[in-house]
């Protein structure tokens, strides 16, 4: 490190990891949160059942000129890079902070801003998750960037004497497109509140920038108010019913915790104390202010955990720890723990790479194929050429679609088959009544049946076909072994319409 500035490898690092997404973007296909926000750029509209607009319609503009799942990962890979950078300029803005209201509380000088950035660089590229996020487009992938942009807007807020009207502008358009990608960006509005809240000396409730700014965030939001309320209100029912989950128990609140600190890493989180330690003495109240944008959503998916919840929606919170924990890891490195964190660091970035190499491989198969929990990476393949081969058995039997029995089945079958209509056989509500709407009454179709989720045929009854006979099947083969199997049958005289839903 000594022939190149911090700076300069904080860009090398980025671009390396960016090469090793860029390979990965287009050796796998879409997994099954991708197909369905592709989808959404198909069917564009003001918003979708189960999320707001703008990950659709970000993808809008690749998605009309190519289907190549490589191609279109462009723009989670920019969306990373972009944050990475954020999470570097954002540490240089706390450090400014820190340096130039605080020196006389510090015990030690801070070391150079410039490795502060190096260190919060690396503890985001050596985090497992968020390459997860690099390569598939995700909500939390568009938040995370929106969120350290806050952030900033709440660092330049701290440090100068008024925002002007451009700043109230560039605040109310990042609050907007927040809200815009996920509705957990709320969290967020609370966080950039609290910052101005802790600088009581400065007005801003009857500045007319302000209200300016919350204008502008509500017009940009205002395609989902206008969906929903066309619509009862289904995204904010389904949200409030997902984000509850089940019955509420302390394991899963435990299990949440352990699986954070193994998709982010010990780095970030000793990172996070050493600036607690260190670097949390005068200011104080502005600091815990500008913590709370991790603080605040963490804390929630962490109360929710209980009743169940996704590892990956806290990803824009830890890129907002980043900063603090890099000034915490710079702090450490500069009192002799070199050691400690070179371990860690390389460490991490293996188990990085190790995780590379899982994926590309097809993981490890020891069931045949019967359980998705026994290889989840079977998931990643075999679906573009079960789509194509369900298109043509679509055709020759002259069915009205194809059918699935659960929504996650149906995302990759909808965008590998399109335009074919994709029909979900159960009693939930899902995107796909709205796309598609229900089965009809005496349809035929072609039913997709995957062995990592298998279900019997749904035959008899009074929500059932009459009959289904096997078509054909497809065995899907990575390096010598059976990943899964995708079997289909052709499915006559639906009973039901549904309406029991």
């Amino acid at each position: 490190m000594r022939h190149q500035s911090p700076s300069s490898w904080a860009a090398i690092s980025i671009c390396i990891a960016a090469l090793v997404h860029f390979a990965l973007g287009f050796s796998i296909e879409f997994s099954v949160d991708e197909a369905h926000y592709a989808l959404y750029a198909k069917h564009l509209a003001w918003s979708y059942f189960d999320h707001p607009p703008l990950v659709g319609w970000i993808q809008w503009p690749l998605i009309s000129l190519t289907s190549s799942e490589g191609v279109i990962r462009l723009i989670p890979e920019l969306l990373w890079i972009i944050s990475v950078y954020l999470v570097y300029q954002v540490t240089l803005e706390i450090h400014r902070l820190i340096q130039g209201r605080n020196a006389g509380y510090l015990t030690t000088a801070l070391p150079s801003a410039n490795l502060c950035g190096l260190m919060a660089v690396l503890a985001i590229i050596a985090a497992p998750l968020p390459h997860v996020l690099a390569i598939g487009l995700l909500p939390d992938t568009l938040l995370a960037p929106l969120s350290l942009g806050l952030m900033l807007m709440a660092l330049r807020w701290t440090r100068k004497d008024s925002f002007s009207l451009a700043d109230w502008i560039v605040t109310g358009l990042l609050l907007g497109l927040a809200g815009l990608s996920k509705y957990t960006a709320v969290f967020t509005a609370f966080a950039l509140l609290l910052v101005l809240l802790a600088s009581p000396k400065k007005s801003w409730i009857t500045k007319s920038g302000f209200w300016i700014a919350v204008a502008i965030a509500l017009i940009v939001i205002s395609p989902v108010l206008y969906w929903n309320g066309i619509n009862d209100w289904i995204s904010f029912k389904y949200q409030i019913a997902h984000g509850s989950g089940g019955t509420w128990a302390w394991r899963r609140v435990a299990a949440f915790m352990g699986i954070q600190i193994a998709c982010f890493g010990p780095l970030l989180i000793w990172g996070a104390f050493g600036f607690l330690k260190h670097c949390l003495h005068g200011q104080k109240r502005v600091l815990i202010a500008l913590l709370s944008f991790f603080a605040i959503p963490f804390a929630i998916f962490a109360a929710l955990s209980g009743g169940g919840s996704l590892p990956h929606w806290t990803t824009p919170a830890w890129f907002c720890l980043a900063p603090f924990a890099g000034i915490g890891l710079a702090k450490a490195w500069s009192m002799q723990h070199r050691l400690s964190i070179r371990i860690l660091v390389i460490g991490q970035i293996l188990i990085c790479l190790i995780g590379f190499g899982y994926v590309l491989s097809g993981g490890v198969n020891n069931s045949g194929g019967s359980s998705i929990k026994s290889n989840p990476i079977a998931d990643l393949y075999g679906w573009k050429l079960a789509g194509q081969k369900a298109a043509q058995l679509a055709q020759v039997n002259k069915v009205n679609g194809i059918a699935v029995q659960n929504w996650t089945l149906g995302s990759r079958a909808a965008w590998y088959a399109q335009p074919l209509p994709v029909f979900v056989l159960d009693q939930r509500q899902d995107q796909f009544d709205l796309w598609f709407g229900q089965l009809p009454v005496g349809a035929n179709v072609l039913l997709i049946n995957w062995s990592g989720m298998a279900f019997k045929p749904p035959v008899g009854g009074n929500l059932a076909f009459e009959e289904c006979a096997p078509l054909d099947s497809m065995e899907v083969i990575r390096f010598g072994q059976m990943l899964s199997k995708f079997d289909y049958s052709l499915c006559r005289n639906w009973q039901d319409a549904g309406t029991t839903r």
